[in-house]
């Protein structure tokens, strides 16, 4: 009854709530959409490397790639962003994320409620609005519509992070059963386990940021060696795909191809990193001789090498084919 009501409740409930802000958030950007918007991602994203700086900024900003990729995924459901011009986003989501490594201590998803409550209140403003002035021009009753659309996306997105922190609500009952503990255990016996620790742990608490923080934790004190830390920070950004995955779940074709490029510049930079740890650290070496800020330093490392090698890629003609252009679910 313990696991029922403590992991897998909140697990459920926690999916559920994301699917639902998820198509709150799509339905409402594709109402919302004007002119402008389509201006401002269009010559934000002619070209994958202006994406991916573009989204290298946006996501600093955010403080989290999570909510990057949400946002990628529902602008491409909705059918406002080609899945070809989102490539460079997906590049620049993991390299702006590195931030968050350096301010470990801040958690974007405690914005979600507050957020909502904003969200719903303008909502309800710009209702009450349009009732008052039903009899004023139409470009008011316009801009008042727009402003409720985007009032709704808001609340979608709100949603979504609610949701990821509600299923991040499991983690101090897994390390209470020992689940964190066993992981960490394993890890310090190979470079494998390390890095399937890392995946898993993320995948299950939905926060590379936390995980990254452990694993600074446990090599700053030495309970782990700097190269398994390494290795746990390469599978947390593995484990991250999970949501990217989530959130592909009824959403276009081109919405899943977001999803799974995510999925394959990340597992691909794991595979090519995981044999090459020793590397890695002799390079974070040189910035930082302190052992938690190595970790910290692998992590930004490990995602600008990945995404500035995979940049190339993008520019491949067969993006722009037109199975790739296919909005249908």
């Amino acid at each position: 009854m313990l696991i029922l009501r403590e992991i897998v409740i909140p697990l459920l409930f926690g999916l559920a709530l994301f699917l639902f802000g998820m198509k709150i958030m799509e339905s409402s950007l594709q109402a919302w959409a004007g002119p402008r918007l389509v201006r401002v991602l269009n010559a934000s994203t002619t070209t994958p490397l202006r994406g991916l700086l573009f989204s290298t900024g946006i996501t600093a900003i955010l403080q989290s790639s999570t909510a990057v990729t949400v946002m990628t995924m529902g602008l491409v459901n909705a059918g406002i962003l080609t899945y070809a011009r989102s490539l460079g986003i997906i590049l620049g989501g993991n390299i702006g994320t590195c931030l968050t490594t350096e301010l470990i201590a801040f958690n974007f998803t405690t914005l979600g409620l507050p957020l909502l409550l904003f969200s719903v209140s303008l909502w309800t403003a710009t209702i009450i609005a349009s009732e008052m002035l039903a009899n004023y021009p139409q470009l008011w009753l316009h801009r008042l519509r727009s402003l409720q659309h985007a009032a709704l996306a808001s609340a979608g997105f709100s949603i979504i992070m609610i949701a990821i922190r509600w299923m991040q609500s499991i983690s101090p009952t897994l390390q209470a059963a020992g689940v964190l503990e066993w992981f960490t255990t394993r890890a310090a016996d190979s470079v494998l386990w390390g890095a399937a620790a890392g995946a898993i742990l993320t995948a299950l608490i939905h926060s590379s940021a936390a995980v990254i923080g452990m694993t600074m934790t446990l090599v700053g004190t030495g309970a782990l060696p700097v190269e398994l830390g390494i290795a746990m920070v390469i599978g947390s950004n593995v484990g991250t795909c999970v949501t990217a995955l989530l959130a592909s779940i009824g959403g276009t074709r081109s919405g899943s191809f977001v999803a799974w490029s995510h999925v394959a510049l990340n597992v691909g930079g794991a595979l090519l990193f995981l044999p090459m740890i020793s590397a890695l650290q002799h390079m974070s070496a040189l910035f930082s001789d302190d052992p938690a800020t190595q970790i910290a330093h692998s992590q930004t490392l490990f995602n600008i090498i990945c995404s500035v090698g995979a940049l190339p890629l993008c520019y491949l003609p067969m993006w722009r084919h037109p199975r790739f252009k296919m909005s249908e679910s």
